[in-house]
């Protein structure tokens, strides 16, 4: 599990696209339409997603689809799971 999955999951406007994508896959101009940034620094926010293994790509034509990449977003739900279940109360 690298660093940048627990950065991307950090930040708010990343987690709020995870979100979107929970429910379908998604355009990036869906995404245009639903926040209030340039489509540079939306691209930007995507590439973090996608190095970070949380978002997957497919080409439609000229679209871009995002999909949400459920099996890494599971291992870091594990990964935080793992860190908190295993603390024993001291004293």
């Amino acid at each position: 599990m690298s660093v940048d999955v627990f950065r991307a999951l950090a930040d708010p406007t990343w987690r709020a696209i995870l979100k979107l994508l929970r429910s379908r896959d998604m355009s990036a101009g869906e995404f245009a339409e639903r926040f209030p940034l340039a489509k540079s620094t939306l691209s930007g926010h995507f590439n973090v997603l996608k190095g970070a293994g949380l978002v997957v790509t497919e080409r439609q034509g000229t679209t871009i689809v995002y999909s949400a990449n459920v099996s890494a977003l599971e291992e870091a739900v594990g990964a935080v799971m793992g860190l908190l279940g295993g603390r024993k109360k001291m004293g």
